[in-house]
């Protein structure tokens, strides 16, 4: 297994970064809870800026509507869709559009390369599922959620570069919009991931933003391109 490097650790309460993303009126940022005890914090991020963050992390049927009543824009699942075995339980994606509605929902598929493709991976991209990234597969779970979050394991968190085939192939296949990360390095991926998607999928840029403690791209330059490309 590999061994999990912490690339950055805030001072800052979760609350600055969601107040930040308020002020300069980003939306659909991305509260996630790596593991237990991080409650606490994801809430008092979406009372910062209610209506403007999504939530993942450990979200299932039954606490998906507490995390919207308290301000979250949509929840994000993953795991909570697969067994032990990373068998794909249907039944648990229809309970949840059910419950929260279509527009209120993103699926997670975090995937890792395997041959000539992708294929997804759960609990924390650790462990490998049987579902493929195939163009049936984004139009059947595409009919359930109003986006896809796509974290390009294998790159996630290195700054080295973003998947360029997958991006390319999510902006052929996607349904519905798509959000690509991992691997984004400096403010050129941005125009990158736009032209190799031909402008159908966004990129999350995390570890290489002045802060978060990285030192490719800044913030300052990430809301200026936002501005530019709506």
């Amino acid at each position: 297994s590999e061994r999990v490097v912490e690339n950055f650790v805030s001072e800052r309460p979760a609350a600055f970064y969601a107040d930040l993303f308020r002020g300069d009126k980003l939306v659909g940022g991305h509260v996630i809870m790596l593991g237990a005890g991080n409650e606490s914090a994801a809430l008092e991020a979406l009372d910062a800026y209610p209506g403007g963050l999504q939530v993942g992390g450990g979200i299932s049927v039954a606490n998906a509507a507490t995390y919207l009543d308290a301000g979250a824009d949509a929840v994000i699942v993953t795991s909570w869709l697969f067994d032990a075995s990373g068998r794909f339980l249907s039944d648990r994606l229809h309970a949840l559009a059910d419950l929260v509605g279509r527009d209120r929902l993103v699926i997670d598929l975090s995937c890792r390369s395997e041959g000539s493709g992708w294929v997804v991976a759960m609990d924390r991209w650790r462990r490998r599922t049987e579902l493929e990234l195939r163009p049936d597969i984004l139009n059947d779970l595409g009919q359930f959620c109003r986006e896809f979050l796509v974290h390009a394991a294998d790159v996630e968190g290195k700054c080295q570069g973003i998947d360029e085939s997958l991006v390319h192939w999510l902006g052929l296949h996607s349904p519905i919009p798509v959000t690509y990360a991992g691997g984004a390095r400096t403010l050129s991926d941005l125009e990158l991931v736009d032209r190799l998607s031909a402008g159908r999928v966004d990129l999350t840029v995390g570890s290489a933003l002045d802060i978060f403690g990285g030192n490719g791209v800044t913030y300052a330059d990430c809301v200026a391109f936002n501005g530019r490309s709506r």
